[in-house]
């Protein structure tokens, strides 16, 4: 379940991570577009155009409401870019450090928690919608 989980949620890194490019389709993305940091010591992770795809599809059904554009509407003064997610406190410019925001999400200045206005969508999913989160074209 968790190794499912972190391939949805690298899905949609990457997504957030590109989403400043004026690209057409992930498809069209080479192997060094789609290579994202894993964890602070620098390990990377190249994903499938396939997992940008779903990545973006779960990015526009989940978290386009507040986020649109690669903005963040309650502070548009934060955005999603890397430079922004690297000034973060804790750093969320990688994958390992997302999936620790998800879990407990925080104020951007890592003072408050923000958990009751931002819950962690991609984890509560599952429990939600079982076997369709996550089901691709079957249930999409």
């Amino acid at each position: 379940m968790f190794r499912k989980n972190l391939k949805l949620l690298i899905s949609i890194i990457l997504y957030l991570m590109l989403s400043s490019c004026n690209i057409a389709s992930a498809i069209e993305l080479n192997d060094a577009s789609r290579t994202v940091i894993l964890e602070n010591n620098g390990k990377t992770v190249t994903l499938t155009p396939e997992q940008v795809k779903r990545g973006k599809r779960l990015f526009n059904s989940s978290c386009s409401t507040c986020h649109t554009g690669g903005i963040t509407k309650t502070n548009p003064n934060i955005g999603l870019d890397v430079e922004a997610l690297s000034n973060a406190t804790p750093p969320r410019d990688n994958i390992v450090n997302l999936i620790d925001y998800m879990k407990n999400p925080t104020s951007y200045d890592g003072i408050d928690s923000i958990a009751e206005i931002h819950p962690s969508h991609i984890l509560l999913q599952p429990n939600i919608l079982a076997e369709k989160w996550g089901g691709g074209k079957i249930y999409y």
